[in-house]
């Protein structure tokens, strides 16, 4: 299987090569295998706005949600029992409103106590409509769409005012990366990724995001890769990622030609005489316009002038 490495200089031109090729160094970067983990971008808690106890609970954990989704009910028998009280309140003052004006139709009172009744109504009626609202803050809606991770309560559980009924992941998910910190002076957002399942089929993607947190020695990634949602949330997964450059000499696979298990490249002499010099080759790679490529590990320096076969 031909092994990809990522180069971060092209310092000849590809596919179109010349007859003559110098030979120059360029900076390498060997694919590394380290481990990533499948998180959400974002968990966000779906929280109670009332304290009371949980009279209904509609999801469970791995349940997909969607943003305003209703998911608990959170009651109070004492905040009902005054939404009672306040209703008949409300009653009482209508129903004296409503004998002012048949008694001030009359002229049997004047308009001062008319107004009076009106304005205790109107208040009674405020009030029993802040309790309702009250009352209905106690429903817990999904934050946003996602899948429900945990939910740390049940039927019948105390809650307070805040406290989480369910955590929910986002749907977009990302591939966190956490590598020695010494990889933070090259490590970049753009460069890419591969999710090697060990099957000989790999998931391509590029880092999107580099923290500039140093956490416990290792430098925290995010990479974008699709295909995600298949793979569970805190999921570990083998990944190759682009390691620190190192110099190496790179050249065209048509400039290499082999002969009786033995590896060759034509190289030109200051006279102008071509030579079959023998070569130590190493892995094969692809170069960025996607021409096959080898390094040479030995054999060459930069400088040296090849012709190809």
């Amino acid at each position: 299987m031909l092994r990809v490495a990522w180069l971060t200089a092209i310092l000849f031109v590809a596919p179109a090569f010349a007859e003559d090729l110098v030979v120059a160094e360029t900076a390498l970067r060997d694919p590394k295998p380290v481990f990533a983990t499948i998180e959400s971008r974002n968990v966000v808690p779906a929280r109670a706005r009332i304290g009371g106890t949980v009279a209904e609970l509609s999801v469970r954990e791995g349940d997909l949600v969607t943003a305003g989704q209703e998911i608990a009910s959170v009651g109070d028998d004492k905040l009902a029992s005054q939404l009672v009280a306040l209703k008949a309140e409300a009653d009482k003052t209508a129903a004296d409103l409503a004998r002012a004006r048949d008694l001030a139709a009359r002229g049997v009172i004047a308009k001062a106590q008319l107004d009076a009744a009106a304005a205790a109504a109107s208040v009674a009626q405020s009030r029993l409509e802040a309790q309702r609202q009250l009352l209905a803050e106690g429903q817990v809606f999904a934050p946003r769409a996602g899948r429900v991770l945990r939910v740390p309560t049940t039927t019948g559980a105390v809650v307070m005012p805040g406290e989480a009924i369910a955590v929910i992941a986002d749907e977009t998910y990302v591939l966190r990366v956490r590598l020695p910190e010494r990889h933070a002076r090259f490590l970049k957002a753009g460069d890419d990724i591969q999710i090697d399942n060990g099957d000989g089929a790999r998931k391509s993607g590029k880092i999107t995001l580099v923290y500039p947190q140093i956490e416990d020695g290792r430098v925290v990634a995010d990479a974008a890769v699709e295909g995600l949602e298949q793979y569970f949330v805190g999921e570990r997964v083998r990944v190759l990622v682009a390691s620190e450059p190192r110099p190496a000499i790179v050249v065209p696979s048509v400039y290499v030609l082999t002969r009786f298990g033995a590896d060759y490249v034509r190289l030109k002499a200051s006279d102008g005489s071509v030579v079959d010099a023998p070569v130590q080759i190493g892995q094969p790679l692809m170069l960025e316009t996607g021409a096959a490529a080898i390094e040479i590990l030995s054999g060459l320096r930069p400088g040296d002038t090849l012709v190809q076969p």
